[in-house]
């Protein structure tokens, strides 16, 4: 398991699995803090967001930004573009499943000049 990493995503990020003898998916738990909204972005894998604790307000493609709380999931298929707003005073906490694993290459910001 590594470390808890700041992120140009303007979040915290701490890979729980992800190995090349097992790409066939990766884990990591993600903290946004009190009133940050995450990078535009699209990664090339599908992934799942799974909040584990906080709220937040949820931005998937072209669909109008919804709520999300401890508990809920979140299906993203590879190349939509996303954010994630913590809407609290505390921190926004959930798990994300990538399929296959996350690489570095797997992620492409959408705010920075193509």
């Amino acid at each position: 398991m590594s470390e808890e990493v700041w992120t140009d995503e303007r979040c915290y990020i701490k890979e729980l699995i992800n190995s090349e003898a097992h790409p066939g998916a990766s884990l990591a738990q993600c903290r946004v803090t009190a009133g940050t909204l995450t990078q535009n972005h699209a990664l090339s894998v599908d992934e799942w967001y799974v909040l584990v604790s906080g709220e937040g307000m949820m931005h998937l493609g072209n669909q109008p930004a919804f709520k999300v709380a401890a508990g809920d999931r979140v299906y993203i298929p590879a190349g939509t573009a996303q954010q994630i707003r913590n809407t609290q005073d505390t921190d926004l906490v959930f798990h994300c499943l990538c399929m296959p694993r996350f690489e570095p290459g797997s992620y492409h910001s959408l705010e920075t000049a193509q």
